[in-house]
């Protein structure tokens, strides 16, 4: 299954991302819904794309998706750079609320699938009370796996096909999510959305760093003070190479433009 915005995407060291916006990412789900042929879409920043330069398996799994926004501020900055001058973030979490809204509106009926079972509880009670008719057809936390090939998929595809979702949230962080919901389409049709650590945001089990943070695109370091163990490799060795790899890109393609002129 290819991207029906093939076309549009701006590669950004060899990954495809959507110039788009919620309210475009949102049409593009419902779209898939309304088609029912399946499909997923990913929130894309800096680790999805150096883990995508490593892993060709992961980087297919990336150009096979329906739509794959720029999630994090520094593939906003790339995007803008390369082309896209008014392009905004088009954020994991953000997009998750914005399409439990048209969900609740349309009577779209959502999967939660991922997480821990606490925070799925906490998870639901919130949305409930946040869209009073969102229709919430099942959740579900997996068993913690190193590899997703530890899960069974048989069974996951038929507990969501059971309850009648039309779509799947998956919170399973970068790159399980993804290389699950590509695994997955082949066995269902609904459509997936991976949304990252927006169910821990949401339920309030992890704090969001301050939105003024964000915008000057220093989430990261308020991340990696909260899991300096986990995500430290994450940050301090990608995103500097990320930086300088972009460097190199927008310089080739300035160079182009002015050739051409």
């Amino acid at each position: 299954m290819n991207s029906a915005t093939d076309a549009q995407r701006i590669a950004v060291l060899g990954v495809g991302i959507d110039p788009t916006s919620y309210a475009a990412a949102c049409d593009r789900l419902e779209l898939l819904v309304q088609q029912k042929n399946g499909g997923y879409g990913i929130a894309a920043n800096v680790h999805v794309v150096m883990t995508a330069r490593q892993n060709p398996t992961y980087a297919r799994v990336l150009s096979q998706a329906a739509i794959v926004t720029p999630d994090g501020m520094p593939l906003v900055w790339a995007l803008r750079l390369l082309g896209a001058g008014q392009q905004q973030r088009v954020y994991g979490p953000d997009w998750m609320w914005a399409w439990c809204d048209r969900a609740a509106q349309k009577g779209y009926r959502l999967f939660l699938y991922g997480s821990q079972p606490q925070t799925l509880t906490r998870l639901e009670a919130v949305l409930r009370q946040s869209f009073p008719t969102l229709a919430i057809a099942g959740s579900y936390a997996p068993p913690y796996v190193t590899t997703i090939d530890a899960l069974d998929t048989d069974a996951e595809a038929l507990r969501i096909r059971e309850s009648g979702a039309d779509v799947v949230l998956v919170s399973l962080g970068c790159p399980k999510q993804e290389l699950w919901m590509a695994g997955m389409a082949a066995h269902l049709s609904v459509v997936m959305l991976g949304v990252g650590a927006a169910f821990d945001f949401h339920s309030g089990a992890v704090r969001q760093a301050p939105r003024w943070l964000m915008g000057l695109g220093l989430e990261w370091f308020f991340r990696l003070l909260q899991e300096p163990r986990r995500l430290w490799s994450r940050y301090v060795l990608n995103n500097p190479l990320f930086l300088v790899l972009l460097a190199g890109q927008v310089l080739q393609f300035r160079l182009r433009r002015w050739r051409k002129k």
